[in-house]
């Protein structure tokens, strides 16, 4: 048995989801289907929220255009009278429970956090309620389970939550293995758990992924497959590089730290319930479901080129804390961060020098960032330098650490196209480097880098 995970992008249209349905009786059988919302539904969950809360005569029309794109889908699938009936009785159940939710966050006159989660999970359930409708209608042996209901059980922080996968473990063998068959197809929703204290709690946005890693470990399966709207892993974005070449294998390390810094295959955390079984991450195209695709795997191979891939982000910017002897006095590294993490920001990245450290932020981050350090009593710094222009871009592949000259032939790609390096991070990752440009140069700097590493150096 393994565990199927089927991205949003690959459920985009009645047609593209009559694809992976075509798809499913062939390779799902006997399996664990763990699915995505429908593009684009989980946005709408979300953006909702403050229509909703404003006022209750928005809701109708927010239910009407979640159910409508449901219906479409569900007419053009399912074609018999039964099919159909069977489907809206599981599927108006849910909806009339979201319905409910919003009426109620309308009248506490709040957006919490708990029922940011509880909304936006339903992208997830009326997806799996949807996908194994039609399966049903279809003749298929396909059943839904929610993942309150089979103990996917995580820590209860809301909007970032992580399994406890001893508890989710215990409560999967008895839940959900007794259901398996040979013939059957079980969908899950992913992205989301519930606390212990029966708290509704999301894993981040694309956590999806992270949900089937987790009951893929939970469940001793044979493999985690991940079927997505591309090959796999690319040597660089193709939009940028048009011949960028398909990886076929990486480490966790590589494909971790490539999910981190902007190739959105997988969610960085994927393979963290997956390192303790060694399990093996296959990443398919659904569009061409016979190419290899991409293989994760525990092993570390250094292989050539050393370089596996150039991955970029543009949803990033730098605040710069500037003071005299700021690296060397005691504590304000520690001030600042707290400061920061008590306002629920995260640093990405730190780079520090004897009059300034460099905080890596998520763009969304950058003012309110700003705002917090700017309300320290004292102030622990003389000035701070917001840079909001800036884009990241990462080299990774097992052995960077260790190979002489990667950094240098980087970095002399780079100036060779005129493009000025703004900040720089080697060694905190055996598997990466990362440097921050301005967004103005990021096409000719990874154009340069992979061109010096895959083919004859250029610019762009």
């Amino acid at each position: 048995m393994k565990i199927i995970k089927i991205g949003g992008g690959c459920l985009h249209g009645k047609q593209k989801i009559a694809d992976i349905v075509t798809l499913l009786p062939q390779r799902a059988v006997g399996n664990i289907v763990v699915v995505s919302a429908l593009n684009g539904i989980t946005d709408l969950l979300i953006d909702s929220l403050p229509a909703a809360l404003a006022d209750e005569s928005h809701i109708a029309p927010i239910m009407s255009r979640i159910k409508s794109r449901h219906h479409l889908v569900a007419r053009h699938l399912i074609h018999s009278a039964s099919g159909r009936r069977n489907f809206e009785q599981h599927f108006n159940k849910l909806v009339t429970e979201l319905e409910r939710i919003f009426y109620g966050l309308n009248f506490v006159r709040e957006i919490s956090p708990r029922i940011s989660d509880i909304i936006s999970s339903f992208g997830e359930r009326l997806s799996a309620c949807l996908l194994s409708g039609v399966m049903r209608a279809q003749g298929a042996d396909a059943v839904f389970r929610m993942p309150h209901d089979i103990g996917i059980i995580t820590d209860g922080k809301f909007g970032d939550a992580t399994a406890n996968l001893k508890k989710t473990t215990r409560n999967i063998r008895k839940s959900l293995l007794p259901l398996i068959r040979d013939n059957r197809m079980i969908f899950i929703p992913g992205f989301f758990g519930v606390s212990e204290k029966g708290e509704i709690t999301t894993f981040g946005r694309g956590g999806s992924d992270y949900s089937a890693a987790v009951l893929a470990a939970a469940s001793d399966a044979e493999g985690l497959e991940v079927w997505k709207d591309v090959d796999g892993y690319l040597s660089a974005d193709p939009k940028f590089i048009p011949e960028s070449r398909l990886i076929p294998e990486l480490s966790y390390d590589e494909a971790a730290e490539l999910s981190y810094f902007g190739a959105k295959i997988l969610h960085p955390r994927t393979v963290e319930p997956l390192r303790k079984k060694q399990l093996t991450i296959t990443v398919k195209n659904t569009v061409n479901p016979d190419r290899p695709g991409s293989r994760i795997t525990p092993g570390r191979r250094v292989l050539a080129p050393v370089v596996k891939s150039i991955a970029h982000a543009t949803d990033i910017g730098i605040l710069k804390v500037h003071a005299s002897g700021v690296g060397a006095r005691l504590g304000i590294l520690s001030l600042i961060s707290s400061a920061l993490s008590e306002n629920e920001i995260n640093i990405k990245s730190v780079v520090t020098s004897q009059t300034c450290i460099s905080l890596l932020l998520a763009l969304k981050d950058l003012d309110p960032g700003r705002k917090v350090l700017t309300a320290l009593k004292p102030r622990p710094f003389r000035r701070l330098e917001k840079i909001d222009d800036a884009a990241l871009i990462s080299i990774v592949g097992e052995g960077l650490s260790t190979r002489p000259g990667i950094a240098a032939k980087c970095f002399s790609a780079t100036a060779d196209c005129k493009v000025n390096v703004e900040m720089i991070a080697f060694g905190p990752s055996r598997v990466a480097l990362y440097f921050v440009v301005r967004k103005n140069d990021l096409r000719s700097a990874v154009a340069a880098i992979h061109s010096s590493f895959f083919s004859s150096p250029r610019c762009r």
